[in-house]
């Protein structure tokens, strides 16, 4: 079993929002991305998806998205991004998805000897930047990442492998110690896989590792729409 990694696919096949208006190389990109997926993914292998999956506003319309992964190999972990407005309960979410996804949200899910825990994140403090909503927000977060990284534990034996999935990257942009990077310290958390991240205007390096954890960014214009493969 091996497990990949791509985040913020924004697909569009129901809504008109277009990601081309973005950058040339956003072209056609599904097309990169299912070739690349094609290539690399058995049926007993794990595809994380960090977040922002799809434009779409209700269920309803992102099924379209999801049936572009018709006849895709591997299993299929999402989990909510701040873009992700179709995602209503957990189990309005749970019951709609088509064989082969899974959703992750305040629990954690095992594959064989494989846990992934995590949540959505938010934008992390970085001096007193936060208003108060956002803080608010983050501080609930971080109450979710308790609530996953808990059902985590209960379920981690000796011999488990554990991948923590977030849509915000878990530290500001000097890459701070959080909240979040605390809880993922205390668990015992080496492996993280986030997105959101896109742009020149942002602090990019798809691989770090810091306080004892390898970070991986997947944001898909990021990876150039190819899943990148995450040792575990």
């Amino acid at each position: 079993m091996k497990v990949f990694a791509i985040s913020d696919l924004h697909l569009s096949t129901s809504v008109d929002k277009p990601m081309d208006i973005f950058g040339e190389k956003w072209q056609n990109y599904w097309d990169k991305v299912k070739t690349d997926w094609q290539e690399k993914v058995s049926d007993d292998d794990i595809v994380l998806m960090a977040g922002d999956f799809s434009w779409a506003m209700r269920m309803s319309e992102a099924l379209s998205d999801f049936a572009l992964f018709d006849g895709l190999k591997g299993k299929k972990v999402i989990l909510r991004g701040n873009h992700d407005y179709w995602w209503n309960t957990i189990g309005q979410v749970r019951a709609a998805l088509p064989d082969g996804f899974y959703a992750l949200q305040n629990d954690c899910l095992r594959f064989g000897d494989l846990l992934i825990c995590g949540t959505r994140g938010w934008i992390v403090p970085d001096g007193n930047n936060l208003t108060a909503e956002d803080n608010k927000i983050f501080l609930r977060e971080v109450e979710r990442m308790k609530l996953s990284l808990a059902a985590m534990e209960k379920e981690r034996s000796e011999t488990d492998k554990v991948v923590c999935m977030m849509h915000f990257p878990p530290f500001n942009g000097r890459r701070d110690d959080s909240e979040f990077i605390k809880l993922l310290i205390e668990n015992d958390i080496r492996t993280v896989v986030y997105g959101h991240l896109h742009g020149k205007d942002c602090r990019i390096d798809k691989y770090v590792k810091k306080f004892g954890i390898d970070f991986w960014l997947t944001s898909a214009d990021i990876v150039d729409f190819q899943l990148t493969e995450i040792p575990v």
